[in-house]
């Protein structure tokens, strides 16, 4: 073993023990696997099982490395854990092993701080109408004034007063209508702008998937430079990527651009935007209108809507001449008023960028539209190139997950995220721990995207013997009207024989609402309370009321299938109501079904498949989260067992023991529940 290799091996063991936990081989594996990608600086794919403890096999060898990292990541509740939790307990240990200080900062876009110069200087700001007029908004105004204006504040909207988001509007600006720290007469205390400095000369920045893709798509800096990537909660990246780009055109969204302009520059020109925003929000909701007695003018859509592209252009034409109007005035000694044209300039911008692309509308993009808020989606069909180009050839990206696999294949993420595979090769040897893509042919400037290692470092717990998994093959396939009714009596069932304790995870907002109804008879007389999820609720609250009422059961839908961390006797049972295909009628993934099978391929097995694979191995990872817990999943979909592509579903979640016989499961159920029950008496 190199000297390289065992100073890893020793921080590992300090950083370890500074947390309190115990060196896991797969921790060691993947540590010494990260420390091997960054000194030859090789792209890696390593999944890493629940309690692997990856966050410490990624920090550790980068730190003693030397290497700035940026690490990315899907979650903010992840964000925090790295840097209120693992970052600093760590920290002292390895500054003392290593004998130098170590440093590490967050950084989130711009929208995320509030904006002194226009707090100070807004009051006439469109944004701020509305706020004026509302007692509730002007004291939360009032509030967040203050909290920005007391000393030691951060300006992040995480550590704000809990304000309307309204008022956090008018209090903020886009990193496109932002003047720059440099021009700003606010600059040199301008919480962004400091949260960057801090984030240019740490050992280790913690940001989110979106920052990151919107800076890759644009290929335009926002982020510190680095030596290397961690793409944290990797199996997010593709979509997160696609949200992160999607443009939207709403007669909200017009509206402020010609509110903006017409207070900055009065005149014909900003006159003429006001009207063409008029006429486009009378299309719109015409539109809406026509949607609403014909549904199949809505979703996704293979054109621009006739009735809508004459508006769209128009407000094209209005919004480049302002644009013109105010690039030929450099005369402009205020700089508040250097301030609010950035604010014009930037909401024109993005207007005009959107209305451009709609009006040239390509097989690249998926366009759809939204009644529910009257609004055009455009998104990218694909990602894969651009984060290949702008990502993967620049700089070394370690991507780590607890599900990176489908059927024990690394193929399917690899190449969303725009790996270049020899597929033969892979596919031959897919249930190969180690899988080596590198190829010769290494491209003459920056990193080829083909030189990439994969692995699987399993994990710690012993799924085979902690949990069973339930596939009750006897029930009726689901519809899509919800669960049927035999699944919901099953369900019912498993919840009495667990005593509670049970988290239901479904598909969609009618499988939850008819859980709901169902359960609220059905468990009348067991004095098991049932927390169920609604629109719009914040999760946090929901699994700390889950976790604390041990015998309570927590109905939901797809914000529940991640991150939901709920070790001992609260979660014995996870209950799955149907394998999570993408919705026939969800644009994007619609889109990438239809290019594959136009291409000779399958829509379903290269795009529906391996989406539900993942969210399938994410929802049945909530059940063993430390080597104490015990349970079962119990998946309510025949098809699992009954149909062929079962076993690829199977193949990429946890290795339970597997049954289909429910007598058997109820009465380890209760087993359970008895002994919990013992245990707090």
């Amino acid at each position: 073993m190199s000297q390289a290799l065992k100073n890893v091996r020793t921080a590992l063991n300090v950083a370890v023990e500074a947390i309190g936990g115990q060196t896991r081989a797969g921790q060691v594996e993947m540590a010494e696997a990260v420390a091997n990608a960054l000194a030859d600086r090789h792209h890696l794919l390593v999944q890493a099982g629940t309690g692997t403890g990856k966050s410490l096999a990624y920090l550790v060898p980068a730190l003693v490395h030397g290497k700035k990292v940026l690490v990315a990541t899907a979650t903010l509740a992840l964000q925090r854990q790295l840097v209120e939790r693992d970052l600093p307990k760590i920290k002292p240990a390895l500054e003392k092993e290593l004998k130098r200080e170590i440093s590490f900062a967050i950084y989130k876009g711009v929208g995320n701080y509030v904006c002194l110069q226009k707090m100070h200087n807004g009051e006439q700001d469109p944004d701020n109408q509305e706020i004026f007029t509302i007692s509730t908004l002007e004291k939360d105004a009032a509030r967040l004034k203050a909290w920005a204006n007391s000393p030691n504040a951060s300006g992040d909207r995480d550590d704000a007063p809990d304000v309307d988001r309204r008022v956090w509007l008018a209090n903020s600006v886009s990193g496109r209508e932002c003047m720059g720290a440099d021009e700003c007469p606010y600059g040199h205390k301008c919480f962004a702008a400091l949260a960057k400095a801090k984030a240019q000369t740490a050992d280790v920045v913690v940001t989110n998937h979106t920052l990151l893709a919107i800076e890759i798509v644009d290929s335009h800096p926002i982020l510190p430079e680095r030596d290397a990537i961690i793409l944290d909660e990797a199996h997010e990246f593709m979509d997160r990527t696609t949200q992160a780009v999607t443009e939207e055109l709403s007669a909200g969204r017009v509206e402020r651009a010609a509110k903006l302009a017409r207070k900055y520059l009065p005149g014909k020109a900003s006159d003429a935007l006001v009207k063409a925003s008029e006429n486009f929000t009378d299309a719109i909701e015409n539109y809406t209108e026509d949607v609403r007695t014909d549904p199949s003018k809505g979703g996704r859509l293979a054109e621009l809507p006739i009735s809508l592209e004459a508006p769209i252009r128009k407000i094209k034409d209005a919004v480049q001449s302002i644009v013109a109007l105010i690039n030929s005035d450099d005369d402009i000694p205020d700089v508040n008023e250097l301030a609010e044209r950035a604010r014009v300039k930037g909401a024109l911008n993005e207007v005009n960028t959107t209305c451009v692309r709609l009006l040239k509308l390509n097989d690249s993009h998926v366009l759809w539209f939204e009644p529910t808020f009257s609004t055009l989606y455009l998104a990218p069909l694909s990602v894969s190139q651009v984060l290949q180009k702008n990502l993967l050839r620049q700089t070394p990206v370690i991507a780590t997950s607890a599900t990176l696999t489908i059927g024990k294949s690394f193929n399917t993420t690899a190449k969303n995220i725009g790996f270049a595979l020899d597929t033969d090769a892979e596919d031959e040897d897919e249930n190969e721990n180690l899988e080596d893509a590198s190829k010769s042919n290494e491209s003459d400037s920056g990193i080829d995207p083909a030189n990439v290692q994969m692995l699987d470092v399993g994990s710690p717990f012993d799924f085979a013997n902690q949990g069973m998994l339930y596939l009750p093959k006897h029930l009726p396939e689901p519809t899509r009207d919800g669960p049927t009714k035999a699944a919901l009596i099953e369900l019912g069932d498993l919840i009495k024989a667990a005593g509670g304790r049970t988290l239901a995870l479904f598909s969609s907002w009618r499988g939850v609402e008819m859980a709901d109804e169902y359960l609220r008879t059905e468990l009348s007389d067991a004095q098991i309370p049932i927390i169920t999820q609604r629109r719009g609720d914040s999760v946090s609250p929901l699994v700390e009321k889950f976790a604390a009422q041990e015998n309570s059961v927590l109905l939901g839908t797809i914000s529940l299938w991640q991150g939901i961390d709920v070790p001992g006797p609260s979660c014995i049972l996870v209950a799955i109501d149907r394998i999570p295909f993408p919705r026939p009628d969800e644009p994007i993934m619609a889109a990438r079904s239809s290019q594959a099978d136009s291409a000779g391929g399958s829509g379903f097995m290269q795009v529906s498949l391996p989406r539900a694979a993942l969210l399938l191995a994410q929802g049945t990872g909530r059940l063993i989260r430390s080597t104490e817990d015990r349970g079962v999943v119990a998946i309510l979909d025949s098809r699992i067992v009954n149909k062929k592509y079962g076993q690829i579903l199977l193949n990429s979640m946890p290795p339970f023991w597997r049954t289909t016989d429910g007598e058997v499961i109820k009465e380890s159920l209760r087993r359970l529940d008895e002994m919990f029950k013992e245990k707090s008496a």
